[in-house]
């Protein structure tokens, strides 16, 4: 049995959606999508080219601290560019870790250089603990019952 699950156990249940907006898009027509979908981030991407990311950290150390109008500044001026990628295979416990330190909140998942989704910190913890949960129900089997279901 596998303990640990990976980014394509996740994107399998979430799917593969995308949500992005072009670099040169405007702070405020990206904030309007961010609120349609409920998301905190999109991801900025270029004729079919990952170029960055776009969330609400970047609006608020980067926009509201800074003066700047939503309204007038494109995308492209405050977008997060030092970018951290998985691809489907990664491990959801590695995934957290690397998230932990690199203090990020949101991984784009590639396929080579093609952007095939998003995960979030939220969408890794709700593996983990699914995962955690069907470990404690093996182990607490075999204690039981003397040996594995």
């Amino acid at each position: 049995m596998q303990y640990s699950s990976t980014i394509k156990d996740i994107l399998g249940e979430k799917g593969y959606h995308i949500l992005s907006i072009g670099s040169n898009g405007t702070v405020y027509e990206a904030l309007e999508l961010m609120a349609a979908k409920g998301v905190g981030a999109l991801m900025v991407i270029d004729s079919g080219e990952l170029k960055g990311i776009f969330s609400e950290r970047d609006y608020a150390r980067k926009v509201i601290l800074q003066g700047k109008s939503s309204r007038d500044t494109p995308i492209h001026e405050i977008m997060s560019t030092t970018l951290t990628t998985v691809t489907l295979e990664a491990d959801v416990s590695q995934c957290l870790a690397t998230m932990t330190m690199q203090r990020i909140r949101h991984l784009p998942v590639m396929d080579g250089k093609r952007v095939i989704g998003i995960v979030s910190i939220g969408d890794l913890v709700k593996q983990e603990l699914t995962d955690q949960k069907k470990l404690i129900e093996l182990l607490q089997n075999y204690i039981y019952s003397g040996g594995y279901a």
